[in-house]
């Protein structure tokens, strides 16, 4: 998240060529027309920034951008100085114990409105679904859950310019330019090749695009014409159905294979001693010698991951099946790819029928 965000946030965290007005297709997304672009020196908030020039000549050496175009594209775009703030309050807080930091997060994402929009999207959005399932492999319930946990199914995609994003971050923000620079590069072929406005697509400060949340380099590997229209629109449901489930496919994803499971431990077990996260690597027979055994049936007898969640009333220990690591392909925290899973099941119980489903029955 990401992949499409790569930033590895706890927390929400979310198209080119310059050319004439938008017009909206039938799902509210732009698609713009290309048009010439002028002189090749930048004006503007990064007129002789750091980078601007490399920048320039790398476009045009890799993808054939005469140096006008770059610098007209980039004469257009704005330094932003809450984005940079924003970057800077990432910066993950060390807890010095339990207080509770999974009942927290897990409630921004797990509520009875999340669950029944996602439902809707689900209903509303059937077809695709079950295409995308039949032909990934991933059940829909996952795809709903990650759209659901990216942008409220499309509810909050974001409001900032992706060229103003991305460019901020490459020639203002030296800590992460080399990442950023890259997108920049990305995101201006991919404008190129869908023959769109750069200057018009918002999403999140980051630069991650659409109900998915993807970045530039994830568009371009990821992302699919799930519509057969000739475009891939992130902003658009359909198309950012199959990319999300074309990601968790080509990320290992396992069809019909489970997600993670409840552990139990036995009393006096040193489980506080061991390692844990979605990339720890452990045996069931160790896990087993040490106290700690799956609460349900496993669909795996391959190496499993132990995780540790900081619930109020004391850690929960879960057990993390292969399918488990591949949601944080999307975004590396725990906690982002459990509250995925729990949030998919609850969508998925009630989807089928079950709307007096508790939220605790998904812990």
């Amino acid at each position: 998240m990401m992949r499409p965000f790569l930033l590895q946030l706890l927390i929400l965290s979310p198209l080119a060529f310059v050319g004439c007005a938008s017009q909206p297709n039938q799902e509210g997304a732009p698609i713009f027309r290309g048009s010439a672009l002028g002189s090749s020196s930048v004006q503007g908030d990064f007129a002789h920034a750091p980078g601007v020039d490399a920048f320039i000549q790398r476009m045009q050496r890799k993808h054939g951008f005469s140096p006008a175009q770059t610098a007209a594209i980039l004469s257009r775009a704005q330094r932003r100085e809450s984005i940079i703030n924003l970057m800077d309050r990432q910066a993950p807080r060390r807890s010095t114990g339990p207080n509770g930091a999974w009942t927290r997060y897990r409630a921004k994402f797990l509520t009875d409105a999340s669950i029944s929009n996602g439902v809707q999207f689900w209903r509303r959005h059937e077809s695709a679904l079950a295409r995308a399932s039949a032909h990934y492999g991933v059940p829909s319930e996952y795809i709903v859950a990650i759209i659901g946990v990216e942008t409220r199914y499309g509810g909050f995609v974001g409001k900032t310019s992706i060229l103003d994003a991305l460019a901020t971050l490459s020639f203002a923000y030296p800590r992460r330019a080399d990442y950023f620079t890259s997108e920049l590069e990305e995101f201006l072929v991919m404008a190129r090749d869908e023959g769109i406005d750069p200057t018009q697509p918002e999403g999140s400060f980051a630069g991650a695009m659409g109900l998915c949340q993807f970045m530039p380099s994830s568009f371009r590997d990821y992302a699919v014409d799930f519509t057969g229209d000739g475009h891939r629109n992130l902003w658009h449901p359909e198309d950012a159905i199959g990319s999300v489930a074309n990601y968790f496919k080509q990320h290992g994803w396992r069809a019909g294979q489970g997600v993670a499971v409840r552990a139990n431990v036995a009393p006096g077990a040193s489980v506080g001693l061991m390692k844990t996260g979605f990339d720890t690597r452990y045996g069931l027979g160790e896990l087993a010698a040490r106290g700690v055994v799956p609460a349900g049936s496993l669909s795996s007898m391959g190496e499993v991951s132990l995780l540790q969640l900081d619930a109020v009333g004391g850690y929960q220990y879960w057990i993390g099946l292969h399918n488990f690591y591949v949601i944080t392909r999307y975004n590396h925290s725990s906690y982002y790819a459990m509250a995925v899973h729990q949030l998919a099941q609850a969508i998925r119980a009630r989807h089928s029928g079950l709307p007096s489903v508790r939220l605790s029955s998904v812990w």
